[in-house]
């Protein structure tokens, strides 16, 4: 890979992980944010529900309006607005403010993504463009691992103010660095919106995406009261919270690579057996989520269960999607934050109503859906999936 191909890929990916500390970094400092705007946690975590909503909704509309624009110049709008969002995030003080500015840059989230993912492809040789979108990739799992971590620490032990602005510091650096190294993309060759919108006509993609729905909603109903749950269930404090959530993501990172290699050996068994492994999970969260030091133990196997299902959803939604693959990789982003969305909303309800300690039963309860759908997926055998 050329040097120059390889400066603007890292730019991309910084971009990935700008956005990735934007949307997930929330929820390291929703204790907080409840403490400045008076609030609860269950209606602090609207900014994270309301944020994956808007991805869900517009996300796949976006795209295809988006589809005969320079890409360059998409990348480099969507980056200016989590920067600016980040901005009025660190120093607003009405919690209707923030809420408004989480709706801003979850219009551009779905956008970025397509689009870095086709430029990091288009911009090298053929045979180094799967290298080049999985480095792109890579700014997720860094983002878990190290900017929604970073993020808390930042709130913790300087500001909330500090803590918002770090995130809005790194888009400005992708911003930068797009605009001085990523050439002029425009469009030279549409696909029509017929063309793409026409795989939604098949029955096992539909069953894809209802599975993909509930595999996200098992994750993030627990995971979005992440910090809530260690200080209230395990006794943490908002520094052991911090390490916590920084373990939790640096393990995600081996874990992605371990269900990547498991994907494509046996991608219908590694589906299946992703929803049981996460409830297993869970089942020993909630037995052991009240002593500390077992429960510390813990957040490393939750996190190297969590760091599958990214690859796994992605990976069994755009299956069925080849026919239009930017157009496919929409209907995941928008579909997986459709995911969070009613995920946090059903976290929420389980606290407010049973209790923190209970929130636990909500993702059993959608890894058991996502079992079912695949099953499901699985029964209808019209189509026979790639590895297998």
């Amino acid at each position: 890979m050329k040097k120059s191909s390889s400066i603007f890929i890292i730019f991309l990916a910084l971009g990935v992980f700008g956005i990735i500390t934007t949307e997930m970094g929330i929820i390291g400092v929703l204790p907080q944010v409840a403490d400045r705007f008076h609030i609860t946690a269950s209606k602090a975590g609207w900014l994270v529900s309301v944020f994956a909503l808007v991805v869900a909704v517009s996300g796949p509309f976006l795209t295809l309006l988006a589809s005969g624009l320079n890409r360059k110049y998409i990348l480099l709008l969507a980056v200016l607005m989590f920067a600016v969002s980040n901005t009025v995030y660190a120093y607003t003080a009405h919690f209707n403010v923030m809420l408004a500015f989480r709706i801003i840059p979850a219009l551009c989230h779905p956008v970025f993504f397509s689009v870095a993912l086709a430029a990091a492809a288009r911009l090298v040789p053929a045979e180094q463009s799967g290298k080049a979108v999985t480095k792109v990739f890579s700014g997720i799992t860094v983002g878990f691992a190290f900017g929604v971590p970073f993020t808390s620490y930042l709130a913790e032990r300087l500001s909330l103010e500090a803590a918002f602005l770090f995130g809005a510091v790194v888009s400005i650096i992708a911003f930068a660095g797009i605009l001085l190294f990523l050439p002029s993309m425009p469009v030279t060759e549409k696909m029509s919106f017929r063309s793409q919108l026409g795989i939604l006509r098949k029955t096992s993609l539909w069953l894809n995406i209802g599975a993909v729905v509930c595999l996200f909603a098992a994750m993030f109903s627990v995971y979005s009261y992440f910090a809530e749950y260690l200080g209230q269930v395990t006794r943490m404090n908002a520094s052991w919270i911090s390490l916590m959530l920084m373990s939790f993501g640096v393990i995600m990172i081996a874990g992605n690579f371990a269900f990547g290699a498991m994907l494509y050996k046996h991608m219908k068994k590694t589906v299946i057996l992703f929803p049981l492994l996460y409830t297993a999970a869970y089942f020993l969260v909630y037995g052991l989520g009240t002593s500390f030091i077992p429960m510390a133990v813990l957040v490393f196997v939750w996190g190297s269960v969590h760091s599958g299902g990214l690859i796994v959803s992605q990976t069994w939604l755009t299956a069925e999607a080849r026919e239009a693959p930017e157009f496919g990789n929409s209907l995941f982003v928008s579909f997986s934050n459709l995911g969070i969305t009613v995920g946090t909303a059903a976290g929420g309800w389980f606290i407010s109503n049973l209790g923190i300690h209970q929130l636990i039963w909500c993702g059993i309860l959608f890894a058991m859906l996502a079992f079912g759908l695949i099953m499901g997926r699985m029964a209808l055998g019209d189509r026979k999936l790639a590895g297998n």
